[in-house]
C-alpha cells in the first residue's frame, strides 16, 4: 500500500516531533557516536530555518522536537550568512543559488535527511562497512504549542529514564534537560521556548525552572516508592520538591508513545480538527476522521494515522 504523503504546514511556522529508528540490530549509538549525532544536528540547525526546542539521542534512535520556520521570514542576507557560517570558504556563495536555497532550508525533509545521511558516512567509515544504518523514513508528527508542546518534550527527555539508564533525567548526556543543566544551554543550541511563553512565563531562567519542575513531577508517576522501570524514586522527587518545588503536583502525566509518535498531528481537538482539513485529501480514506482524545492528557487529541503510515 502505498505510504500516505508527509503532512507538513509550509506557510506558518510549526512544530514537529521527529523521530527516527536504527535498521541495524541491538544499541549500535555508542558514546562517541552520539557525540557526533549531536554536533552534526547543532551544525545543521544553525543552517537551516529551525530551531530545536528538544531532543533525545539513545542507542537505537532518535528523537528531535524541532520547529521550521516558512521561507519568507528570511532575507537573501539572513540565506547568505547560514550558508557561509556552515561552509566558510570552502564554496563560493552566489546570489543566484537564494531562490533554491530559501527552499531547501524550509524543508523538515531535507533538514533531517542531511543529518542522518551525514551520520551513516560516519558511522561506516568508522566501522568500515558499507550500506544503510537508519530504518524506514523518520516519523513526524505535527505539534500544537502550549501544553502539548510541553507534555511532548517531557516525553523526550524521559526516554533514558523509561529505559532505565538514569535515577534523574538530566543525568543523561544526550538528552535536551541535560544539555540546559550540565552546559547552560553552550552556544544558545535549544530553545528556552519550554512551550511556556504561550502561558506569560517571559523569564526564560522562570521557564527552565518551571519544566524541570514538570518533568520531575511527570517522571515520578508509576508505584510509589519503587525505582526503576522509568520512574523516578519518590525520594528523589521530595529532595527536589524540599529544594526547589513549591507548587502543587502537576497533573497526573502518561506516556502515550504511539501518539507522540504515530499521530499525524496531535494537540487541542480545535488544532487537530483545523490542521486535518487543511491535508484532508492527502489521506487514502475517504472517510471523515475524528480527533481522538489521548488518555491521561486533559485536553489533547491526535489524529491517528496508523493503518496509513
Amino acid at each position: 500500500m502505498p505510504r500516505t504523503q508527509r503532512l507538513i504546514i509550509k506557510d506558518e511556522s510549526t512544530v514537529y516531533h521527529v523521530m527516527s529508528r536504527t535498521a541495524l540490530d541491538g544499541f549500535p549509538l555508542v558514546d562517541v557516536e552520539k557525540d557526533f549525532m549531536l554536533d552534526l544536528t547543532r551544525r545543521y540547525a544553525a543552517l537551516y530555518f529551525v530551531e530545536i526546542l528538544g531532543f533525545c539521542l539513545m542507542g537505537n534512535h532518535f528523537h528531535l522536537l524541532v520547529k521550521v520556520f516558512p521561507e519568507y521570514k528570511f532575507t537573501d542576507e539572513d540565506i547568505k550568512k547560514r550558508y557561509m557560517g556552515f561552509y566558510g570558504d570552502d564554496r563560493t556563495f552566489s546570489y543566484g543559488q537564494v531562490p533554491a536555497l530559501r527552499e531547501k532550508l524550509s524543508n523538515l525533509s531535507e533538514f533531517v535527511r542531511e543529518i542522518k545521511v551525514g551520520f551513516t558516512r560516519y558511522y561506516n567509515r568508522r566501522h568500515n562497512r558499507r550500506g544503510y544504518f537508519w530504518g524506514d523514513r523518520f516519523k513526524s508528527v505535527i505539534v500544537e504549542k502550549g501544553e502539548t508542546l510541553i507534555n511532548c518534550l517531557a516525553y523526550i527527555d524521559l526516554n533514558p529514564l523509561r529505559a532505565g539508564l538514569v535515577n534523574r533525567p538530566e543525568e543523561y548526556r544526550w538528552n535536551s534537560i541535560s544539555y540546559h543543566v550540565q552546559t547552560g544551554n553552550k552556544d544558545g543550541f535549544l530553545s528556552l521556548d519550554f512551550g511556556l511563553k504561550e502561558f506569560g512565563v517571559l523569564d526564560a531562567g522562570e521557564r527552565l525552572n518551571r519544566y524541570r519542575r514538570y518533568i520531575y513531577e511527570a517522571g515520578a508517576l508509576g508505584k510509589p516508592g519503587r525505582a526503576g522501570a522509568g520512574v523516578i524514586h519518590s525520594s528523589v522527587l521530595e529532595k527536589e520538591r524540599k529544594n526547589e518545588f513549591e507548587l502543587k503536583r502537576i497533573q497526573r502525566f502518561r506516556y502515550r508513545t504511539r501518539y507522540f509518535t504515530d499521530s499525524g498531528i496531535i494537540g487541542t481537538k480545535e488544532f487537530v480538527s483545523g490542521n486535518y482539513r487543511r491535508f484532508k485529501d492527502l489521506f487514502m480514506s475517504k472517510r471523515e476522521k475524528i480527533p481522538k482524545p489521548v488518555a491521561g492528557l486533559d485536553g489533547i487529541y491526535s489524529l491517528k494515522r496508523l493503518v496509513e503510515s
